[in-house]
C-alpha cells in the first residue's frame, strides 16, 4: 500500500514539474525569460516553451498596436488662445527588454499604465510647443497634419528610451471656449464673404469683357450683313432695271400692260382699300380696250 502511494505522489510530483516547466505564449504576445530576476530572453515568439521550475520566470507583454486615448487638455496658441485639444496615439513595445527596465520591472498591467502616462506627458508637453507657434486658422488648416507628423517624428526620438515605438498620432477634437468660438468663427465668416465677394466681382468684371466683347461682334456683323445685302439688293436693281429696259426695248406696249397689271394686283382685292379716280383715268386704260389690245 506505502508503494502505491508513493508512486501515485511520484505521478503528481512529476506532473506539477511538468506543468510548471511548460509555459504557453499567445500569438499576440512576446515574453521575457528571467533566471532569478535577470533577463536571459528578451524577445520569446509564441508557442509553447519550456522553463526550469522555481529557477527561471516569465513575463508576457503585449505585442499588438495599443491605443493611448488622452483626455482634454487645454493649450496656449500662438495668438494667446485657449484651445481644448483631444488626441489620442498608437504605439507598441519594438524592445520588450528596454522596456521592462524603463518602467520599473513591475507587473504587466503597471509596466504599461508607467509607460503610457509617460507617454502622454510627451505628447503634451509636444502639443503645448506645436501649438504655441501657430494661429488658430493654422492649427485647423494643413499645419494639423505637419503638427502631427513632427510630433510623431519627435516622439519617436524620445519613446526609445522606453522601448516603445509611437505609430501614429492625431489630434481627435479641437474645441474652443466659447469667447474664442465667436471670435474665430466670425472671423472666418468675414474671410469667406471676402473671398466671396472676389470672386463676384472678377465675375462680374469677365462678364462685361464677354458682353462687350459680344456687342461688338454682333455690330460688326450686322454691318457687314447690311453691306452685303446693300451690295446684293443693288446687284439686283441693276438686274431688274436691265431686264425692264430689254423689255422695254423689245414691246413698249406688253411692258407698259404687265407694269399696269402689276400695279392692279398691287391695289384691288383688298376688303378695306378705298379708291377714287375718275372713270377715265389712264390707271384703267386697259380695262377699256375690248379688242385685247
Amino acid at each position: 500500500m506505502d508503494i502505491k502511494n508513493t508512486i501515485v505522489a511520484a505521478i503528481g510530483l512529476l506532473l506539477f514539474l511538468l506543468s510548471s516547466s511548460l509555459y504557453m505564449v499567445d500569438q499576440r504576445q512576446r515574453a521575457i525569460l528571467f533566471k532569478f530576476r535577470e533577463i536571459v530572453n528578451d524577445d520569446i515568439g509564441p508557442g509553447l516553451h519550456f522553463r526550469l521550475p522555481f529557477v527561471n520566470t516569465v513575463s508576457k507583454f503585449p505585442s499588438q498596436i495599443l491605443t493611448l486615448n488622452s483626455e482634454s487638455e487645454r493649450f496656449l496658441t500662438g495668438e494667446k488662445k485657449y484651445v481644448q485639444v483631444d488626441f489620442f496615439v498608437k504605439w507598441r513595445i519594438k524592445d520588450f527588454a528596454s522596456f521592462y527596465r524603463s518602467t520599473g520591472g513591475g507587473s504587466v498591467d503597471s509596466a504599461i499604465q508607467n509607460a503610457q502616462n509617460r507617454l502622454e506627458q510627451l505628447m503634451k508637453d509636444g502639443l503645448r510647443n506645436e501649438f504655441s507657434r501657430r494661429t488658430i486658422e493654422e492649427a485647423l488648416s494643413a499645419e494639423r497634419g505637419n503638427i502631427m507628423q513632427g510630433l510623431e517624428n519627435k516622439s519617436n526620438e524620445v519613446a526609445k528610451q522606453l522601448g516603445i515605438e509611437v505609430v501614429d498620432v492625431r489630434v481627435s477634437k479641437i474645441d474652443f471656449p466659447e469667447t474664442v468660438s465667436n471670435s474665430v468663427f466670425e472671423r472666418m465668416r468675414s474671410e469667406r464673404q471676402r473671398v466671396a465677394e472676389d470672386f463676384r466681382s472678377r465675375g462680374k468684371e469677365e462678364a462685361e469683357k464677354i458682353k462687350a466683347d459680344a456687342d461688338r461682334q454682333a455690330t460688326i456683323i450686322r454691318a457687314e450683313a447690311y453691306k452685303d445685302a446693300e451690295k446684293i439688293r443693288g446687284e439686283g436693281d441693276a438686274k431688274a432695271a436691265e431686264i425692264y429696259a430689254a423689255a422695254y426695248q423689245r414691246d413698249p406696249e406688253f411692258y407698259a400692260f404687265y407694269r399696269s397689271i402689276n400695279a392692279y394686283k398691287n391695289t384691288l382685292g383688298k376688303g378695306d382699300d378705298v379708291m377714287v379716280l375718275e372713270p377715265d383715268s389712264e390707271f384703267f386704260r386697259y380695262f377699256k380696250q375690248q379688242s385685247g389690245q
